[in-house]
């Protein structure tokens, strides 16, 4: 029991010295760690305003000038295809020929419609001529008097005039026939179906002996689809912060995957002012003259990004971000100061920053959200700079 006394305030004793020694050592140890408030060193680069000169990789795709898919624009029967896959044809060429049993009936009916309407016309002209002749002979007579009664003189009027107006009716008719016999001639012309345009045939879908007629929906088959391959649509969706400075008759360089190594070159030809609302983007279309390449395929154009008035960069280094912002770190009175800025376009290892800056700020070289704003710097200019 006596021990047992002696070894309690001994135990607590020791706990007491660990303690105070483990609070001694902590202290120690942040003596000799550097005070938070010691200037740190860092690198700085000068903001640098210049004028934006630079090329970006942009998708495009290369499209026919003119491409159409061939419907007839009356139903018949496929009577002969003079090209497939692959004919190279020209405007005005014919290409197909249908038959179409019911405008050979219509045209017998038209014909026989205008010859009905040209006898009738016949026949009350002759009327007219004969009612006429009898009216000029009582008016000769009439000017005896009492030879002709003045009924009888009337009466011959009359006739005349109804005559010409039966004549009038004749010569309607005539031209209303003839109107229906030009109408079925012209039915008859779409039977041939010719080339719009110089071009390729890159579609065949129907065969002589097949029902074809005009589109009636999605599910309706086109007889041919012709291409016009000497000249190509280079369409690019260029984004639009990019959009303000494109102009027509610029040249552009691109390459295609069929001819790895070599660069082609266009002019923008058209521009469509107006800004995709799902993408974004605004289409600009070079004009490519070359019959080496294939229409469909993609293509990367370098395309030229410049400015009319002067902007501001920074090495890419000195831009960084975190989950709510984009900033450089720039050094304001001896001190970190975050500064929010907008990316633009990067050229030669330089980025175009839009904030709260200005031409000969020093911004540190590379930025880290670990800098906290705030924070004591001593400056030093980056090698090179």
């Amino acid at each position: 029991m006596t021990a047992s006394r002696f070894c309690l305030p001994a135990i607590a004793g020791l706990v007491v010295a660990v303690v105070l020694a483990g609070c001694d050592d902590r202290s120690s140890s942040r003596r000799n760690q550097p005070s938070s408030t010691s200037p740190q060193n860092v690198n700085v680069v000068a903001v640098e305003s210049q004028r934006l000169n630079a090329t970006l990789s942009l998708p495009a795709q290369i499209v026919p000038y003119e491409t159409v898919a061939i419907f007839p624009k009356v139903t018949g029967f496929i009577e002969s295809i003079r090209v497939d896959r692959g004919s190279h044809v020209k405007a005005g060429e014919l290409l197909v020929r249908l038959y179409a049993p019911e405008l050979v009936a219509q045209r017998a009916q038209a014909e026989a419609s205008l010859q009905t309407a040209q006898s009738q016309l016949v026949a009350a002209q002759a009327k007219l001529t004969s009612d006429e002749g009898t009216y000029q002979h009582l008016t000769s007579a009439a000017k005896t008097p009492g030879v002709v009664a003045g009924n009888d003189l009337l009466v011959a009027e009359q006739t005349a005039a109804a005559d010409r107006a039966q004549v009038e009716a004749g010569q309607n008719s005539v031209r209303s026939a003839q109107d229906a016999l030009r109408s079925i001639a012209q039915l008859e012309s779409y039977l041939e179906i010719r080339a719009p345009f110089d071009g390729v045939i890159t579609e065949r879908n129907l065969h002589p002996g097949a029902l074809a007629g005009p589109t009636s929906g999605q599910a309706q088959q086109p007889i041919l689809r012709i291409e016009d391959m000497g000249r190509l649509r280079l369409i690019v969706p260029v984004p639009e912060q990019y959009a303000a400075g494109v102009r027509e008759g610029q040249q552009v360089a691109f390459t295609v995957p069929s001819y790895p190594g070599q660069s082609f070159h266009a002019l923008i030809a058209r521009i469509s002012h107006d800004i995709n609302q799902n993408t974004r983007t605004m289409a600009v279309e070079l004009e490519v003259r070359n019959s080496e390449i294939t229409p469909g395929i993609f293509a990367t154009v370098q395309w030229p990004i410049q400015r009319a008035y002067p902007t501001l960069f920074v090495p890419a280094s000195a831009v960084t971000s975190n989950l709510q912002r984009t900033f450089v770190i720039a050094v304001r009175q001896g001190k970190a100061e975050w500064i929010d800025v907008k990316t633009g376009a990067t050229e030669n290892g330089k980025a175009e920053v839009f904030g709260d800056l200005k031409a000969g700020d020093q911004v540190i070289a590379r930025a880290s959200d670990d800098l906290a704003p705030g924070t004591p710097v001593t400056v030093r200019p980056l090698q090179g700079q």
